[in-house]
């Protein structure tokens, strides 16, 4: 099967969405697929991968690290024409989502759509306007969905929030999955080695975007109370963003920097060694659609603490391998300061998130995929959409 990844983030911008098209990429060709990835460029970027296209792009003016597209490239067609794609897969609405969308209604194709972003969230990168903006964004995303001849969600939680959108395409969950290999034996002392924390401290990891939507603030605040009650305890935070300054003064300000190690952003070969390392994998976001994070911290046997919100609540079985607490922050610090305290418990947690992870290993959600490629092709063509998504 040929199947075209239309995205608007990639490599070597990190995120979700690019650890979701990577380890589905991965997967489909060691199945004996062919991928072909269109993606923005980045400067001075060099793909060892042949089978990327870069359309040319431009720095977010909101978010430099991020790159927009140009949705217009002289030798798309000719590169199409010659591959012959069976199935485009879109993994945005937007810029190269709408680029993927076209392509498939001139080729007669297929279009299936992974909605990975609640994007609505998302808006306060934007520094005017935000509640129309959140409506426009609704609006454009209904509609792609509704494009499309299938929907992928990753959790449940995603699919109620496209039914009331008011997405009538059908709708399939398949998380993305964890190569569950990547964590099967980590070097479970390199991260108090490689910082520098005592042997005999405790240390809660946060990995993600160090953004607003991450809800760091809260965690910090957390984190302060917890260093009062349990005081060798050590936050590692893994990830960059437009938050980082502020979050690092903030630290200082509140006394606590010294047992805040800000990481920065990690290549994934690093990962492993991060969550092995690690005592309690804590996160607070409010705006997950899966919580990939926390998947990879239960493959390293990692227990988590994490606010219930949105695709987080699938990730955690509560009170097996972690806690779902209320974005409260009582509740948050008792259930991290319990499991800090009670090693056996911990233990317990580590064992139990080993064993449930491998119900999304990255395996069995391609071959899921895959199954969802086969059914809209045997169904055939591609939904006829006017531009404003009726038909």
């Amino acid at each position: 099967m040929k199947i075209g990844f239309f995205t608007d983030s990639y490599f070597p911008y990190t995120s979700g969405v690019v650890h979701s098209i990577d380890t589905f990429n991965q997967e489909l060709v060691a199945l004996g697929h062919e991928v072909f990835i269109f993606a923005p460029s980045y400067p001075n970027i060099q793909d060892d991968q042949e089978n990327v296209f870069r359309f040319s792009s431009l720095p977010a003016p909101t978010n430099r690290d991020f790159a927009l597209a140009f949705p217009y490239s002289f030798h798309l067609g000719n590169i199409l024409e010659k591959w012959q794609p069976e199935i485009i897969h879109a993994h945005s609405p937007f810029i190269l989502g709408h680029v993927g969308s076209r392509c498939a209604r001139r080729l007669q194709i297929p279009l299936v759509f992974t909605f990975h972003t609640l994007y609505e969230e998302y808006v306060h990168y934007f520094p005017i306007a935000q509640k129309i903006t959140k409506n426009v964004v609704r609006g454009i995303s209904r509609n792609f969905c509704n494009q499309s001849n299938v929907v992928i969600v990753p959790t449940e939680v995603v699919r109620e929030h496209l039914l009331q959108m008011g997405v009538s395409t059908r709708i399939k969950k398949i998380p993305t999955g964890i190569r569950l290999s990547e964590f099967s034996n980590p070097d479970r002392f390199w991260l108090k080695k490689h910082y520098g924390i005592p042997g005999a401290s405790k240390v809660l990891l946060f990995v993600g975007r160090l953004g607003q939507e991450k809800n760091i603030y809260f965690l910090l605040k957390c984190f302060e109370k917890i260093l009062a009650g349990v005081p060798k305890t050590f936050l590692v935070l893994v990830g960059s963003g437009p938050e980082e300054d502020e979050l690092k003064n903030w630290a200082v300000d509140s006394g606590i920097s010294d047992n805040i190690i800000f990481a920065g952003k990690k290549d994934k070969s690093e990962m492993a060694r991060h969550y092995a390392g690690s005592d309690l994998f804590v996160f607070t976001s409010l705006t997950e659609t899966q919580g990939l994070v926390i998947a990879e911290a239960k493959a390293a046997g990692i227990p988590s603490v994490a606010v219930r919100a949105n695709g987080v609540c699938e990730m955690v079985d509560d009170g097996e391998d972690g806690y779902l607490t209320d974005f409260d922050k009582d509740s948050f610090i008792e259930k991290v300061v319990l499991l800090l305290k009670d090693n056996e418990l911990r233990k317990k947690f580590s064992e139990k998130a080993k064993e449930n992870v491998k119900k999304i290993s990255s395996r069995r959600c391609a071959l899921d995929l895959i199954e969802s490629y086969q059914e809209v092709l045997q169904a055939g063509g591609v939904k006829k959409y006017l531009v404003n998504g009726e038909k």
